[in-house]
Order: C-alpha cells, then sequence, then structure tokens
C-alpha cells in the first residue's frame, strides 16, 4: 500500500531556511519590512518544497484574514436550490467572486441570511466573528437593509451593496436595471409594439423600481402610453401567473410582455399558451434574467443578460485592491447586454394596422 505523501507546511519551510514562522508568514503575504536577502532565502525553500501557503500561514500577521464573505438572501436562495429550476444567481457570483479572489491569494465564502429574520443581527455578527472577512459582498435585498450596513459600518468591515445607490458606507453598485429595462424595451418598440407590457419585481427590491423607470422613459420617447401596462409580481412563478393574466385580460392587452425574473417569464409563456397565443406571432416575451432555463423553452427566451459574475468580481476587486481606500463618491455600474432569441418577432398586424 503506498504511503500518503506528507503535506508541506509553513514549518517545513521555516525549517528549511532556519527563520522563524512569522519571518516565512511576511514574506508570504509580500509584506515590506522583510530583507530582499531573507525574502529570497524563504522563496527558495518554499520553491524547493513545493509549499503553498494556506490561508491559515497567511493569518499568521495578523492583519488580514484573507477571506471575502458574500451574503445571500436564504430564504429566495434555498427555495431556488431545491426547486432546482435552473436559477444560477450564486452560481454566477461565485464564477466572478471566487476566480476574483483566486487572482488575489484570497477565498471567498458564502453565508445564507434571512434579511427578515428578527435575529438577523446575530446571525451576521456569528458568521463575521467566525471568519473575521476582510470584506462583504452583499446582494439584494440584503444590500439595503439598514440593520446589515450598520453592524458592518460599525465593526469597520469594508462592504459593497449590489443593487443599491442609497447613500451611506459600502460601495453602492448596480447592473443599469434603468439601462436594462429601456434596453428591452426599445427592442420591442422597434419591432413594432405599440403595447408593451411590464411585469415588475415586489417593491422591497429598490432595482424593482429602476427597471420599471426604464421602461416607462423608453416608452415615452417612444410616444407610447405605459398606463395600466405595470403590474407587480415576488419574482417568482405564481406571482407571474397573476400579473400575466391581469395584462391579458385588459380590453386592449398588450402584444409584448418584459417580465423581471425568469420564473415570471416562464408563467407569462404558460398563460399565453393556455390562451392559445402564439410566442411570438401573438406575443412577444423578454426575460429579465438570462438563465440556463431560458435557452430550453419553446421557444427559447430573449432575455436580459444581467452582469452577476462581473459585478461581483468588481465589488471583490475594489474590496481588495481598495483596502484602506475611501469608497468610489458615486454608484458603480456595470451594463449587461440582450440577448434575443425567440420569443420576439414584429408586433402582429392588429398592433400595427
Amino acid at each position: 500500500m503506498a504511503r500518503r505523501r506528507q503535506a508541506v507546511t509553513i514549518k517545513h519551510v521555516a525549517a528549511d531556511a532556519g527563520v522563524s514562522l512569522q519571518t516565512v508568514s511576511r514574506v508570504i503575504n509580500n509584506e515590506p519590512n522583510v530583507r530582499p536577502a531573507m525574502k529570497e532565502r524563504v522563496q527558495a525553500s518554499i520553491d524547493k518544497l513545493g509549499y503553498v501557503p494556506s490561508i491559515a500561514a497567511q493569518r499568521m500577521s495578523g492583519s488580514r484574514s484573507y477571506l471575502i464573505l458574500a451574503i445571500n438572501d436564504r430564504e429566495r436562495t434555498i427555495a431556488d436550490w431545491t426547486s432546482r429550476m435552473g436559477t444560477d444567481w450564486v452560481d454566477q457570483m461565485l464564477l466572478g467572486g471566487m476566480l476574483t479572489c483566486a487572482d488575489r491569494g484570497y477565498r471567498m465564502l458564502v453565508e445564507l441570511v434571512d434579511t427578515h429574520n428578527d435575529h438577523v443581527e446575530r446571525e451576521l455578527g456569528a458568521a463575521i466573528a467566525a471568519l473575521q472577512p476582510d470584506g462583504v459582498v452583499l446582494t439584494p435585498p440584503h444590500s439595503e437593509n439598514p440593520l446589515i450596513t450598520g453592524l458592518l459600518a460599525k465593526r469597520n468591515i469594508p462592504f459593497a451593496r449590489i443593487g443599491s445607490k442609497q447613500e451611506g458606507p459600502g460601495i453602492a453598485m448596480t447592473m443599469g436595471d434603468e439601462y436594462l429595462a429601456a434596453l428591452a424595451t426599445n427592442h420591442l418598440v422597434e419591432l413594432g409594439h405599440r403595447r408593451i407590457g411590464f411585469i415588475a419585481g415586489p417593491e422591497e427590491y429598490s432595482l424593482a423600481g429602476w427597471r420599471i423607470d426604464g421602461w416607462e422613459a423608453a416608452m415615452a420617447k417612444a410616444g407610447l402610453d405605459s398606463a395600466g401596462l405595470c403590474e407587480r409580481g415576488d419574482f417568482g412563478y405564481d406571482s407571474g401567473i397573476v400579473a400575466a393574466e391581469a395584462l391579458l385580460d385588459q380590453p386592449d392587452p398588450p402584444t409584448a410582455i418584459i417580465a423581471s425574473s425568469d420564473q415570471m417569464t416562464l408563467a407569462t409563456l404558460e398563460v399565453a399558451r393556455k390562451r392559445r397565443l402564439a410566442v411570438p406571432d401573438d406575443l412577444s416575451l423578454i426575460s429579465f434574467d438570462n438563465t440556463p432555463i431560458v435557452r430550453f423553452t419553446q421557444p427559447p427566451l430573449t432575455a436580459l443578460d444581467q452582469p452577476i459574475a462581473a459585478t461581483t468580481a468588481k465589488a471583490v476587486e475594489i474590496l481588495i485592491d481598495g483596502e484602506g481606500q475611501p469608497a468610489p463618491s458615486e454608484p458603480v455600474v456595470l451594463k449587461g447586454d440582450l440577448v434575443i432569441r425567440g420569443s420576439t418577432a414584429r408586433a402582429p398586424l392588429r398592433a400595427v394596422g
């Protein structure tokens, strides 16, 4: 039976180089108070032994933890995972955050916290105490929860607030929600649609309102009336059914609908099917989520591709590279794009005749 190879540790490096553990740690952390000759000596031992620094070794200097903590909504995340419906928000968040952390010798961890929980401060406080992160990435609706942002500010932990423009501590970041909503609306206007419905998200998410603003502004710019063409859901499938039925029950129903989540768009697709409305011949649809599932519907859904990975990567980059620097004075905005597939087409003749 082959013997398991013993892992090389910081102790082996220190013994080989004939220096203290603290000296090795300072070299690993690239600290300035190490003589060049000593640094070369330690690096030579690292190279010879094939040592890969661990977070524990990096933490020995006591200045940083080399951990970035991302906080996501517990209830919605678990519901998405349990339903296995193809939502990839967390996947995209990890893609951008983990790769950027790795490039800088950091690690990203994810914690799920219920933003409505009366014990949110205790939950988050326990996670912070255990992990001692160098920075925190907040996603909606946590990014606008004053209990969470206040706790992080009080403890002097740098944090980014994705989906927030509010003034206050932390780095405000958005994914250009108004821009994306206008982009979708303009695409439908160019196809000749005049009655363009919008299914928005819940009021607790500021970005839901920003999307309405972008849609309304694009409608107004095109000289179109948006009155009565907006319904709200909660990003979930059932709420999408209710909203889509309300829009399509109108005496002059929309010929196109933009829905603020993949689940609400799938619901609209089902409502259209039951009403024998062909998509896109009778009704064009655009999803605000370009999740994997929208590619496999019939027809595949035109979708707004939110830059989730890029935004998380930028948040991590600012938190790590901007250590000790003041937060940007204006919200950091990263814009996505429109991916055109088979669910949008020219408006039916009744809409333009």
